[in-house]
């Protein structure tokens, strides 16, 4: 398994910026979080975990491991189809976007193996273009499969929840989370980790 990398020197850094963050990050520790390192596989597990608990997305996810022999390829979904794929406890809809992602990357249309030489904007606009794939899912995508080191998602309800709990705010604009996240990059991504376990997620 592997986690987000990052040591002493992310963590010096946010704390030398931000004396509240660094207080947290010293009092929580090291936070281990499970990354995807293949964008594909890690899209799909994004896709099955939307708008579900995450103990329902372990199971759902589990029964397409199994189901597709646990190799998550663009080839393996179509083979198996969309019926099989929704049978693993999902929606119609939700089955619909795994099939068109498999699809545009066994087109061309989204070469999955060269994402990463691409910018974090870059990686944001050609994901979104597939269905079922919105801003957030894509810079989920850069942290938790190509371990971008500076997202921090404004459309991650945890996030500004996190940062209302670190700032003591019963309200968060869009300019103030702006300022902080600027505050933290270049390891804004490492802040994010943060964010998160301070909104118990």
């Amino acid at each position: 398994m592997q986690y987000f990398p990052y040591g002493e020197t992310e963590i010096t850094y946010l704390q030398s910026q931000d004396p509240k963050l660094g207080k947290e990050i010293e009092r929580l520790g090291m936070i281990k979080r499970q990354v995807i390192p293949d964008p594909f596989e890690s899209l799909i597990n994004s896709i099955i975990s939307q708008q579900i608990s995450k103990k329902a997305a372990a199971t759902v996810s589990g029964r397409v491991y199994d189901l597709l022999d646990g190799c998550v390829a663009p080839e393996s979904i179509i083979s198996v189809g969309p019926a099989a794929i929704k049978g693993c406890g999902m929606s119609e809809r939700k089955a619909g976007y795994i099939m068109g992602i498999a699809e545009a990357a066994l087109s061309g249309e989204v070469d999955f193996d060269t994402l990463h030489t691409l910018s974090d904007q870059e990686i944001i606009k050609k994901l979104i273009t597939l269905r079922g794939v919105g801003v957030w899912t894509a810079e989920m995508l850069l942290i938790f499969s190509l371990a971008r080191p500076d997202v921090v998602s404004y459309g991650d309800l945890a996030i500004r929840r996190g940062m209302m709990t670190l700032y003591g705010l019963d309200e968060l604009s869009r300019k103030q989370f702006a300022t902080y996240a600027k505050r933290y990059s270049p390891y804004g991504s490492v802040a994010s980790l943060y964010l998160w376990a301070l909104a118990g997620q």
